[in-house]
Protein backbone atom coordinates (compact mmCIF):
# COMPACT_ATOMS: atom_id res chain seq x y z
CA UNK A 1 0.00 0.00 0.00
CA UNK A 2 1.25 3.49 -0.91
CA UNK A 3 2.30 5.90 1.82
CA UNK A 4 -0.35 8.66 2.21
CA UNK A 5 0.87 12.26 2.56
CA UNK A 6 -1.42 15.30 2.92
CA UNK A 7 -0.65 18.80 1.59
CA UNK A 8 -2.35 21.89 3.00
CA UNK A 9 -3.00 24.59 0.38
CA UNK A 10 -3.28 28.35 0.81
CA UNK A 11 -7.02 28.56 1.34
CA UNK A 12 -9.50 30.98 -0.24
CA UNK A 13 -8.37 33.47 -2.86
CA UNK A 14 -7.75 36.94 -1.47
CA UNK A 15 -5.28 39.79 -1.79
CA UNK A 16 -2.31 38.95 0.44
CA UNK A 17 -2.40 35.21 -0.23
CA UNK A 18 -0.44 34.80 -3.45
CA UNK A 19 -1.38 32.24 -6.08
CA UNK A 20 2.36 31.45 -6.10
CA UNK A 21 1.73 29.13 -3.16
CA UNK A 22 -0.49 27.04 -5.41
CA UNK A 23 2.52 26.46 -7.68
CA UNK A 24 4.39 25.02 -4.69
CA UNK A 25 1.46 22.78 -3.67
CA UNK A 26 1.17 21.38 -7.21
CA UNK A 27 4.92 20.69 -7.37
CA UNK A 28 4.68 18.95 -4.00
CA UNK A 29 1.93 16.69 -5.34
CA UNK A 30 4.00 15.89 -8.45
CA UNK A 31 7.03 15.10 -6.28
CA UNK A 32 5.00 12.76 -4.08
CA UNK A 33 3.82 10.93 -7.19
CA UNK A 34 7.44 10.60 -8.37
CA UNK A 35 8.34 9.13 -4.98
CA UNK A 36 5.53 6.57 -5.09
CA UNK A 37 3.35 8.25 -2.45
CA UNK A 38 -0.37 8.95 -2.52
CA UNK A 39 -1.03 12.70 -2.30
CA UNK A 40 -4.03 14.16 -0.46
CA UNK A 41 -4.67 17.83 -1.25
CA UNK A 42 -6.68 19.89 1.26
CA UNK A 43 -7.63 23.29 -0.13
CA UNK A 44 -10.70 25.45 -0.74
CA UNK A 45 -9.87 27.75 -3.63
CA UNK A 46 -11.67 26.93 -6.89
CA UNK A 47 -9.29 29.18 -8.88
CA UNK A 48 -6.23 26.97 -8.31
CA UNK A 49 -4.50 24.14 -10.13
CA UNK A 50 -4.10 22.28 -6.82
CA UNK A 51 -7.88 21.81 -6.70
CA UNK A 52 -8.07 20.36 -10.24
CA UNK A 53 -9.47 16.83 -10.08
CA UNK A 54 -6.35 15.18 -11.50
CA UNK A 55 -3.57 17.08 -9.67
CA UNK A 56 -3.56 14.83 -6.60
CA UNK A 57 -4.75 11.31 -5.82
CA UNK A 58 -7.40 12.67 -3.46
CA UNK A 59 -8.82 16.19 -3.11
CA UNK A 60 -10.71 17.55 -0.10
CA UNK A 61 -12.33 20.88 -0.90
CA UNK A 62 -12.69 21.94 2.74
CA UNK A 63 -11.86 24.97 4.93
CA UNK A 64 -8.34 25.08 6.38
CA UNK A 65 -9.46 25.04 10.00
CA UNK A 66 -7.99 22.82 12.70
CA UNK A 67 -11.17 20.74 13.08
CA UNK A 68 -11.70 20.15 9.34
CA UNK A 69 -8.07 19.29 8.66
CA UNK A 70 -7.82 16.97 11.67
CA UNK A 71 -10.99 15.11 10.62
CA UNK A 72 -9.60 14.55 7.11
CA UNK A 73 -6.19 13.37 8.36
CA UNK A 74 -7.81 10.94 10.81
CA UNK A 75 -10.20 9.61 8.14
CA UNK A 76 -7.40 9.12 5.59
CA UNK A 77 -4.89 7.84 8.17
CA UNK A 78 -2.23 10.01 6.52
CA UNK A 79 1.34 9.30 7.63
CA UNK A 80 2.22 12.98 7.60
CA UNK A 81 1.18 16.44 6.49
CA UNK A 82 3.11 19.13 4.56
CA UNK A 83 2.38 22.66 5.79
CA UNK A 84 5.11 24.80 4.29
CA UNK A 85 3.71 25.30 0.77
CA UNK A 86 0.46 27.15 1.54
CA UNK A 87 1.84 30.35 3.03
CA UNK A 88 0.86 31.68 6.45
CA UNK A 89 -2.61 30.06 6.60
CA UNK A 90 -1.55 26.40 7.14
CA UNK A 91 1.51 27.43 9.16
CA UNK A 92 -0.81 28.58 11.97
CA UNK A 93 -2.02 24.97 12.31
CA UNK A 94 1.48 23.53 12.93
CA UNK A 95 1.45 23.45 16.74
CA UNK A 96 -2.27 22.49 17.17
CA UNK A 97 -1.84 19.58 14.71
CA UNK A 98 1.38 18.44 16.39
CA UNK A 99 -0.34 18.46 19.80
CA UNK A 100 -3.12 16.34 18.26
CA UNK A 101 -0.54 13.70 17.34
CA UNK A 102 -0.18 14.51 13.63
CA UNK A 103 3.27 14.11 12.11
CA UNK A 104 4.41 17.41 10.53
CA UNK A 105 6.77 16.78 7.63
CA UNK A 106 9.62 19.21 7.06
CA UNK A 107 10.65 21.95 9.46
CA UNK A 108 9.41 21.23 12.99
CA UNK A 109 6.60 23.29 14.59
CA UNK A 110 9.08 24.25 17.33
CA UNK A 111 11.38 25.85 14.74
CA UNK A 112 8.42 27.56 13.07
CA UNK A 113 7.44 28.97 16.47
CA UNK A 114 10.96 30.34 17.06
CA UNK A 115 10.77 32.22 13.75
CA UNK A 116 7.26 33.57 14.53
CA UNK A 117 7.80 34.41 18.22
CA UNK A 118 9.60 37.74 18.38
CA UNK A 119 11.42 37.13 21.68
CA UNK A 120 12.61 33.64 20.75
CA UNK A 121 13.65 34.96 17.33
CA UNK A 122 15.66 37.81 18.88
CA UNK A 123 17.45 35.34 21.18
CA UNK A 124 18.40 33.18 18.17
CA UNK A 125 19.81 36.15 16.22
CA UNK A 126 21.78 37.33 19.27
CA UNK A 127 23.31 33.86 19.59
CA UNK A 128 24.27 33.92 15.89
CA UNK A 129 25.70 37.45 16.09
CA UNK A 130 23.21 38.84 13.58
CA UNK A 131 21.61 42.29 13.73
CA UNK A 132 17.94 43.18 13.48
CA UNK A 133 16.15 46.53 13.78
CA UNK A 134 15.42 47.45 17.39
CA UNK A 135 12.03 46.00 18.24
CA UNK A 136 9.63 44.87 20.94
CA UNK A 137 6.15 43.41 21.33
CA UNK A 138 3.03 44.89 22.93
CA UNK A 139 -0.42 43.64 23.86
CA UNK A 140 -1.91 47.02 24.87
CA UNK A 141 -1.89 50.61 23.62
CA UNK A 142 -0.09 51.83 26.74
CA UNK A 143 2.76 49.36 26.20
CA UNK A 144 2.89 50.15 22.47
CA UNK A 145 3.21 53.91 23.11
CA UNK A 146 6.04 53.34 25.59
CA UNK A 147 7.93 51.09 23.14
CA UNK A 148 7.44 53.51 20.20
CA UNK A 149 8.75 56.43 22.29
CA UNK A 150 11.84 54.42 23.20
CA UNK A 151 12.50 53.33 19.60
CA UNK A 152 11.64 56.74 18.12
CA UNK A 153 9.13 57.40 15.34
CA UNK A 154 8.58 56.27 12.63
CA UNK A 155 8.02 52.65 13.61
CA UNK A 156 6.74 49.67 11.63
CA UNK A 157 3.86 47.96 13.43
CA UNK A 158 2.07 44.72 12.59
CA UNK A 159 0.06 41.93 14.20
CA UNK A 160 1.87 38.57 14.41
CA UNK A 161 0.75 35.46 12.49
CA UNK A 162 -1.00 37.36 9.66
CA UNK A 163 -0.63 37.08 5.89
CA UNK A 164 0.10 39.62 3.20
CA UNK A 165 1.22 42.28 5.70
CA UNK A 166 -2.43 42.66 6.66
CA UNK A 167 -2.90 45.67 8.99
CA UNK A 168 0.86 46.37 8.79
CA UNK A 169 1.63 50.08 8.86
CA UNK A 170 4.40 52.65 9.12
CA UNK A 171 3.38 54.80 12.09
CA UNK A 172 4.61 58.39 12.41
CA UNK A 173 3.05 59.54 15.70
CA UNK A 174 1.02 58.45 18.73
CA UNK A 175 -2.40 59.22 17.23
CA UNK A 176 -1.64 56.89 14.30
CA UNK A 177 -0.43 54.26 16.77
CA UNK A 178 -3.72 54.43 18.68
CA UNK A 179 -5.70 53.88 15.44
CA UNK A 180 -3.45 50.96 14.50
CA UNK A 181 -3.75 49.16 17.86
CA UNK A 182 -7.54 49.10 17.58
CA UNK A 183 -7.31 47.37 14.17
CA UNK A 184 -4.49 45.02 15.21
CA UNK A 185 -6.39 43.65 18.19
CA UNK A 186 -9.33 42.86 15.85
CA UNK A 187 -7.06 41.14 13.28
CA UNK A 188 -4.97 39.02 15.67
CA UNK A 189 -6.45 39.16 19.20
CA UNK A 190 -4.52 36.18 20.59
CA UNK A 191 -1.03 37.36 19.57
CA UNK A 192 1.08 40.41 20.47
CA UNK A 193 1.69 43.35 18.13
CA UNK A 194 5.22 43.57 16.71
CA UNK A 195 6.86 47.02 16.79
CA UNK A 196 10.08 47.65 14.86
CA UNK A 197 12.23 50.72 14.38
CA UNK A 198 11.59 51.59 10.71
CA UNK A 199 14.79 51.75 8.63
CA UNK A 200 14.18 54.65 6.25
CA UNK A 201 15.92 54.61 2.84
CA UNK A 202 17.31 51.09 3.32
CA UNK A 203 17.61 48.52 0.52
CA UNK A 204 15.60 45.35 1.04
CA UNK A 205 16.72 41.87 0.02
CA UNK A 206 14.80 38.59 -0.16
CA UNK A 207 16.55 35.22 -0.02
CA UNK A 208 15.03 31.87 -0.92
CA UNK A 209 17.03 28.86 0.23
CA UNK A 210 16.60 25.10 0.59
CA UNK A 211 17.97 23.04 3.47
CA UNK A 212 18.07 19.35 4.40
CA UNK A 213 19.05 19.93 8.04
CA UNK A 214 22.78 19.47 7.31
CA UNK A 215 23.35 21.52 4.16
CA UNK A 216 21.79 24.78 3.00
CA UNK A 217 21.93 25.93 -0.63
CA UNK A 218 20.87 29.41 -1.73
CA UNK A 219 18.19 29.36 -4.42
CA UNK A 220 18.36 33.09 -5.10
CA UNK A 221 19.28 36.42 -3.52
CA UNK A 222 16.86 39.08 -4.78
CA UNK A 223 17.40 42.82 -4.45
CA UNK A 224 14.22 44.88 -4.22
CA UNK A 225 13.87 47.87 -6.53
CA UNK A 226 11.74 49.71 -3.97
CA UNK A 227 13.20 50.78 -0.62
CA UNK A 228 12.48 48.88 2.61
CA UNK A 229 8.92 49.44 3.82
CA UNK A 230 7.17 48.18 0.67
CA UNK A 231 5.66 44.70 1.16
CA UNK A 232 7.83 42.03 -0.49
CA UNK A 233 4.78 40.74 -2.36
CA UNK A 234 4.44 44.16 -4.05
CA UNK A 235 8.10 44.97 -4.69
CA UNK A 236 9.87 44.54 -7.98
CA UNK A 237 12.84 42.21 -7.37
CA UNK A 238 16.03 41.57 -9.28
CA UNK A 239 17.91 38.26 -9.38
CA UNK A 240 20.90 38.41 -9.05
CA UNK A 241 21.33 41.71 -7.11
CA UNK A 242 22.13 44.61 -9.45
CA UNK A 243 23.64 47.22 -7.11
CA UNK A 244 24.76 45.51 -3.87
CA UNK A 245 28.47 45.07 -3.16
CA UNK A 246 29.84 41.55 -3.59
CA UNK A 247 30.88 41.46 0.10
CA UNK A 248 27.34 42.35 1.20
CA UNK A 249 25.86 39.57 -0.97
CA UNK A 250 28.32 37.05 0.52
CA UNK A 251 27.49 38.19 4.05
CA UNK A 252 23.75 37.77 3.34
CA UNK A 253 24.41 34.28 1.96
CA UNK A 254 26.39 33.27 5.07
CA UNK A 255 23.74 34.69 7.43
CA UNK A 256 21.01 32.72 5.60
CA UNK A 257 22.93 29.46 5.98
CA UNK A 258 23.56 30.12 9.69
CA UNK A 259 19.86 30.72 10.35
CA UNK A 260 18.71 27.74 8.26
CA UNK A 261 21.01 25.29 10.03
CA UNK A 262 20.25 26.73 13.49
CA UNK A 263 16.51 26.27 12.90
CA UNK A 264 17.11 22.75 11.48
CA UNK A 265 15.10 23.70 8.40
CA UNK A 266 13.90 20.74 6.33
CA UNK A 267 12.72 22.14 3.02
CA UNK A 268 12.31 25.77 2.00
CA UNK A 269 13.22 28.96 3.83
CA UNK A 270 12.71 32.65 3.03
CA UNK A 271 14.55 35.47 4.80
CA UNK A 272 14.09 39.21 4.33
CA UNK A 273 17.05 41.48 5.01
CA UNK A 274 17.53 45.26 4.99
CA UNK A 275 20.85 46.89 4.08
CA UNK A 276 21.50 50.41 5.33
CA UNK A 277 24.94 52.06 5.08
CA UNK A 278 26.50 48.61 4.47
CA UNK A 279 25.01 47.20 7.70
CA UNK A 280 22.82 44.11 7.26
CA UNK A 281 19.68 43.66 9.35
CA UNK A 282 17.48 40.55 9.50
CA UNK A 283 13.86 41.65 9.12
CA UNK A 284 11.95 38.38 9.01
CA UNK A 285 12.48 34.63 8.71
CA UNK A 286 9.81 32.42 7.13
CA UNK A 287 10.54 28.67 7.49
CA UNK A 288 8.25 27.90 4.55
CA UNK A 289 7.85 28.49 0.84
CA UNK A 290 7.64 32.16 -0.11
CA UNK A 291 5.84 33.98 -2.91
CA UNK A 292 9.12 34.17 -4.80
CA UNK A 293 9.74 30.40 -5.07
CA UNK A 294 8.16 30.14 -8.57
CA UNK A 295 10.15 33.20 -9.73
CA UNK A 296 13.45 31.83 -8.41
CA UNK A 297 12.76 28.30 -9.68
CA UNK A 298 11.96 29.50 -13.20
CA UNK A 299 14.94 31.86 -13.23
CA UNK A 300 17.56 29.30 -12.15
CA UNK A 301 15.91 26.30 -13.82
CA UNK A 302 15.66 24.26 -10.59
CA UNK A 303 12.25 23.08 -9.20
CA UNK A 304 12.84 24.09 -5.57
CA UNK A 305 9.40 23.05 -4.27
CA UNK A 306 9.81 19.55 -5.75
CA UNK A 307 13.26 19.17 -4.18
CA UNK A 308 11.95 20.42 -0.82
CA UNK A 309 9.18 17.80 -0.87
CA UNK A 310 11.71 15.03 -1.50
CA UNK A 311 13.84 16.34 1.38
CA UNK A 312 10.79 16.01 3.67
CA UNK A 313 10.57 12.38 2.60
CA UNK A 314 14.18 11.75 3.67
CA UNK A 315 16.33 12.62 0.63
CA UNK A 316 19.41 14.83 0.98
CA UNK A 317 20.49 17.74 -1.24
CA UNK A 318 23.58 15.72 -2.20
CA UNK A 319 21.41 12.81 -3.33
CA UNK A 320 19.18 15.20 -5.29
CA UNK A 321 22.21 16.77 -7.00
CA UNK A 322 21.67 20.35 -5.82
CA UNK A 323 24.74 21.24 -3.77
CA UNK A 324 25.68 24.75 -4.89
CA UNK A 325 24.05 28.00 -5.93
CA UNK A 326 23.35 28.49 -9.63
CA UNK A 327 25.53 31.31 -11.01
CA UNK A 328 23.58 33.46 -13.45
CA UNK A 329 24.97 35.27 -16.49
CA UNK A 330 21.69 37.14 -16.96
CA UNK A 331 19.10 39.10 -14.96
CA UNK A 332 15.50 38.31 -14.08
CA UNK A 333 13.09 40.93 -12.73
CA UNK A 334 9.88 40.00 -10.91
CA UNK A 335 7.26 42.74 -11.15
CA UNK A 336 3.90 42.82 -9.41
CA UNK A 337 0.51 43.38 -11.04
CA UNK A 338 -2.00 45.57 -9.21
CA UNK A 339 -5.81 45.93 -9.31
CA UNK A 340 -5.86 49.72 -8.80
CA UNK A 341 -7.75 50.40 -12.05
CA UNK A 342 -10.72 48.43 -10.64
CA UNK A 343 -10.98 50.48 -7.45
CA UNK A 344 -11.77 54.12 -8.16
CA UNK A 345 -11.18 55.45 -4.63
CA UNK A 346 -7.97 53.60 -3.72
CA UNK A 347 -4.69 55.52 -3.64
CA UNK A 348 -2.27 53.77 -5.99
CA UNK A 349 0.73 53.96 -3.69
CA UNK A 350 2.70 51.04 -2.26
CA UNK A 351 3.29 50.38 1.42
CA UNK A 352 3.79 47.58 3.96
CA UNK A 353 0.36 46.03 3.35
CA UNK A 354 0.26 43.81 0.25
CA UNK A 355 -1.97 44.95 -2.61
CA UNK A 356 -0.80 43.04 -5.68
CA UNK A 357 -2.88 40.30 -7.30
CA UNK A 358 -0.28 38.71 -9.57
CA UNK A 359 3.24 38.92 -10.92
CA UNK A 360 5.30 38.66 -14.09
CA UNK A 361 8.96 38.05 -15.02
CA UNK A 362 11.28 39.85 -17.43
CA UNK A 363 14.58 38.12 -18.33
CA UNK A 364 17.53 39.43 -20.32
CA UNK A 365 21.32 39.59 -20.36
CA UNK A 366 21.18 43.17 -18.99
CA UNK A 367 19.34 44.44 -15.92
CA UNK A 368 17.91 47.41 -17.82
CA UNK A 369 16.27 45.31 -20.55
CA UNK A 370 15.05 42.71 -18.06
CA UNK A 371 13.38 45.53 -16.12
CA UNK A 372 11.87 46.95 -19.31
CA UNK A 373 10.40 43.54 -20.19
CA UNK A 374 8.96 43.15 -16.68
CA UNK A 375 7.18 46.52 -16.95
CA UNK A 376 5.72 45.70 -20.35
CA UNK A 377 4.54 42.31 -19.06
CA UNK A 378 2.85 44.01 -16.09
CA UNK A 379 0.94 46.33 -18.42
CA UNK A 380 3.13 49.43 -18.01
CA UNK A 381 3.75 50.69 -21.55
CA UNK A 382 6.96 52.69 -21.12
CA UNK A 383 7.10 55.77 -23.38
CA UNK A 384 10.10 56.44 -25.62
CA UNK A 385 9.32 60.16 -25.93
CA UNK A 386 7.04 62.87 -24.55
CA UNK A 387 6.61 64.60 -21.18
CA UNK A 388 7.58 63.33 -17.73
CA UNK A 389 5.75 64.84 -14.75
CA UNK A 390 7.74 64.94 -11.49
CA UNK A 391 6.46 65.85 -8.03
CA UNK A 392 8.34 64.45 -5.03
CA UNK A 393 8.52 65.12 -1.31
CA UNK A 394 11.29 67.43 -0.07
CA UNK A 395 13.76 64.77 1.05
CA UNK A 396 13.60 63.14 -2.41
CA UNK A 397 14.32 66.31 -4.41
CA UNK A 398 18.14 65.86 -4.41
CA UNK A 399 17.70 62.16 -5.29
CA UNK A 400 15.36 62.79 -8.22
CA UNK A 401 17.81 65.15 -9.94
CA UNK A 402 19.77 62.33 -11.65
CA UNK A 403 16.50 60.76 -12.81
CA UNK A 404 15.22 64.05 -14.26
CA UNK A 405 18.61 64.76 -15.88
CA UNK A 406 18.58 61.27 -17.44
CA UNK A 407 15.10 61.75 -18.91
CA UNK A 408 16.08 65.18 -20.21
CA UNK A 409 19.14 63.73 -21.96
CA UNK A 410 16.86 61.11 -23.58
CA UNK A 411 14.83 63.91 -25.16
CA UNK A 412 11.91 64.02 -22.71
CA UNK A 413 10.41 67.33 -21.57
CA UNK A 414 10.32 67.69 -17.78
CA UNK A 415 7.14 69.07 -16.21
CA UNK A 416 6.97 69.60 -12.43
CA UNK A 417 5.03 71.22 -9.61
CA UNK A 418 6.44 74.41 -8.08
CA UNK A 419 8.63 72.96 -5.30
CA UNK A 420 10.19 70.17 -7.37
CA UNK A 421 10.40 72.36 -10.48
CA UNK A 422 12.25 75.21 -8.77
CA UNK A 423 14.73 72.77 -7.27
CA UNK A 424 15.46 71.22 -10.69
CA UNK A 425 15.65 74.66 -12.36
CA UNK A 426 18.20 75.65 -9.73
CA UNK A 427 20.26 72.65 -10.79
CA UNK A 428 20.28 73.88 -14.40
CA UNK A 429 17.61 71.63 -15.90
CA UNK A 430 15.02 72.89 -18.38
CA UNK A 431 11.71 72.42 -16.52
CA UNK A 432 8.16 73.63 -17.13
CA UNK A 433 6.38 74.43 -13.84
CA UNK A 434 2.60 73.90 -13.71
CA UNK A 435 -0.06 74.37 -11.05
CA UNK A 436 -1.35 71.76 -8.62
CA UNK A 437 -4.92 70.53 -8.76
CA UNK A 438 -6.36 72.85 -6.11
CA UNK A 439 -4.49 75.97 -7.21
CA UNK A 440 -6.25 78.62 -9.32
CA UNK A 441 -3.62 78.58 -12.06
CA UNK A 442 -4.76 76.72 -15.21
CA UNK A 443 -3.92 74.50 -16.95
CA UNK A 444 -2.96 72.40 -13.94
CA UNK A 445 -1.51 68.90 -13.75
CA UNK A 446 -4.90 67.19 -14.11
CA UNK A 447 -5.60 69.20 -17.27
CA UNK A 448 -2.28 68.00 -18.70
CA UNK A 449 -3.06 64.38 -17.81
CA UNK A 450 -6.57 64.53 -19.28
CA UNK A 451 -5.25 66.12 -22.48
CA UNK A 452 -2.71 63.27 -22.90
CA UNK A 453 0.19 65.69 -22.45
CA UNK A 454 1.94 63.58 -19.81
CA UNK A 455 3.41 60.20 -20.73
CA UNK A 456 4.97 59.20 -17.37
CA UNK A 457 4.50 60.30 -13.74
CA UNK A 458 7.04 60.20 -10.90
CA UNK A 459 5.37 60.99 -7.59
CA UNK A 460 6.61 59.91 -4.16
CA UNK A 461 4.12 59.85 -1.25
CA UNK A 462 4.63 62.51 1.40
CA UNK A 463 4.57 60.91 4.84
CA UNK A 464 1.47 60.01 6.79
CA UNK A 465 -1.22 62.22 5.22
CA UNK A 466 -0.99 62.47 1.42
CA UNK A 467 -2.63 65.65 0.09
CA UNK A 468 -5.89 65.45 -1.86
CA UNK A 469 -4.38 66.63 -5.14
CA UNK A 470 -1.54 64.10 -4.99
CA UNK A 471 -3.98 61.22 -4.42
CA UNK A 472 -6.09 62.51 -7.32
CA UNK A 473 -3.06 62.64 -9.62
CA UNK A 474 -2.20 59.01 -8.84
CA UNK A 475 -5.80 57.85 -9.20
CA UNK A 476 -6.34 59.57 -12.57
CA UNK A 477 -2.97 58.30 -13.83
CA UNK A 478 -4.04 54.71 -13.11
CA UNK A 479 -7.36 55.12 -14.93
CA UNK A 480 -5.65 56.80 -17.91
CA UNK A 481 -3.10 53.95 -17.97
CA UNK A 482 -0.15 56.32 -17.60
CA UNK A 483 2.94 54.66 -16.06
CA UNK A 484 3.02 55.77 -12.41
CA UNK A 485 6.20 55.47 -10.32
CA UNK A 486 6.10 56.13 -6.57
CA UNK A 487 9.71 55.42 -5.47
CA UNK A 488 13.01 57.00 -6.51
CA UNK A 489 14.77 53.68 -7.12
CA UNK A 490 11.97 52.55 -9.44
CA UNK A 491 12.15 55.91 -11.25
CA UNK A 492 15.87 55.44 -11.85
CA UNK A 493 15.36 51.86 -13.07
CA UNK A 494 12.59 53.04 -15.41
CA UNK A 495 14.78 55.78 -16.88
CA UNK A 496 17.60 53.26 -17.47
CA UNK A 497 15.13 50.79 -19.03
CA UNK A 498 13.77 53.40 -21.43
CA UNK A 499 17.33 54.34 -22.43
CA UNK A 500 18.07 50.67 -23.22
CA UNK A 501 14.80 50.34 -25.18
CA UNK A 502 15.78 53.35 -27.31
CA UNK A 503 19.18 51.75 -28.02
CA UNK A 504 18.13 48.13 -28.63
CA UNK A 505 15.19 46.19 -29.98
CA UNK A 506 13.44 43.93 -27.45
CA UNK A 507 13.92 40.25 -28.26
CA UNK A 508 11.37 37.69 -27.08
CA UNK A 509 11.79 33.95 -26.51
CA UNK A 510 10.20 31.35 -24.27
CA UNK A 511 11.88 30.49 -21.00
CA UNK A 512 13.09 27.02 -22.10
CA UNK A 513 14.82 28.45 -25.16
CA UNK A 514 16.29 31.20 -23.01
CA UNK A 515 17.83 28.68 -20.59
CA UNK A 516 19.17 26.61 -23.50
CA UNK A 517 20.74 29.68 -25.10
CA UNK A 518 22.38 30.79 -21.86
CA UNK A 519 23.79 27.32 -21.13
CA UNK A 520 25.13 26.79 -24.67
Amino acid sequence: MKKKIAILGGGPNRIGQGIEFDYCCVHASLALREEGCESIMINCNPETVSTDYDTSDRLYFEPLTFEDVLNILEKEKAEGVILQFGGQTPLKLAIPLMKAGIKILGTSPQSIDIAEDRKKFKKLLDELGLKQPESDTATSLKAAVKIARNLGFPVLVRPSYVLGGRAMQIVYDESMLEEFMEKAIEVSPDHPVLIDKFLEDASEVDVDAICDGKMCVIGGIMEHIEEAGIHSGDSAMVLPPFSLKKEIVEEISNATKKIALSLHVMGLLNIQFAVKEDVIYVLEVNPRASRTVPFVSKTIGVPLAKLATKIMLGKSLSFLGFEKEVELSYFAVKESVFPFNRFSNVDAVLGPEMRSTGEVIGMDRTFEMAYAKSQLAAGQILPLQGNVFISVQDKHKPLVYDVAKGFSELGFKIIATKGTGQFLLGKGLDVKIIGKLYESERPNVIDYIKNNQIQLIINTPSGKNPKRDIVSIRTIAVHKNIPLITTIRAAMATMQAIKKMKENKIDVMNIRDFHRLIKS
